[in-house]
């Protein structure tokens, strides 16, 4: 029996982890603007949204199909992806109570993308993380504003727009923090392992 080992290439986790730092910071900095700068104009920031969710989603997806050392950050980034994609067209393509739509689906997906992070920072603990508590911290405050975020959807657009910056800022920042600490890429790493069985001169691989 012969054993083949092929080398993964490290691309496709090094241009996930790029984009993930990317939209991160670029998400914090949004937030924060919105945080003191609440009379931007809502169309202005539907478009720029719409576009960022377009881009994350396809990021998303490359990381997931990356498959990384740990599988921490990216395995729920498939069906989330495409959510973000989809979310993205919509955004683009709807202008009427744009700004009241664009809180309850922040909300609602970053509610969601925190309880997931929950079940990371559990997951980097079994795996022996010792900063596993920092993503679930995160996580906590993440949901929580997330939660805020939803059940305002009637107040004033300057609040409104304020507690949008927070929601942004809280999920850039555990986001950051998730692909920084679970996101491990290994040189020459060689996950797949071909056995290759010789037997008469016919060669079967399994």
């Amino acid at each position: 029996m012969q054993t083949v080992r092929r080398v993964r290439s490290v691309v496709p986790m090094q241009t996930a982890k790029t984009g993930y730092i990317v939209v991160s910071l670029i998400l914090s900095l949004l937030g924060l603007l919105l945080l003191f700068r609440p009379d931007i104009s809502t169309a202005m920031i539907g478009n720029f949204a719409g576009t960022l969710l377009l881009v994350f989603g396809v990021i998303k997806i490359i990381g997931y199909y990356s498959k990384d050392l740990y599988r921490l950050a990216f395995q729920y980034d498939l069906a989330f992806g495409i959510l973000l994609m989809v979310l993205g067209i919509v955004i683009l393509t709807k202008p009427e109570n744009l700004l009241h739509f664009l809180c309850v689906v922040t909300g609602l997906y970053v509610t969601a993308d925190s309880l997931l992070k929950l079940q990371t920072a559990h997951d980097a603990r079994e795996f022996g993380l010792r900063k596993w508590w920092v993503i679930l911290a995160a996580a906590v405050l993440s949901g929580a504003v997330g939660i805020l975020l939803m059940l305002r959807p009637s107040a004033s657009v300057s609040l409104l727009m304020r507690l949008f910056g927070g929601v942004l800022l809280a999920e850039g920042i555990l986001n950051l923090l998730t692909v920084l600490m679970t996101v491990k890429i290994i040189r020459n790493q060689v996950p797949d392992v071909i056995e290759v069985h010789s037997e008469e001169g016919d060669i079967h691989y399994d």
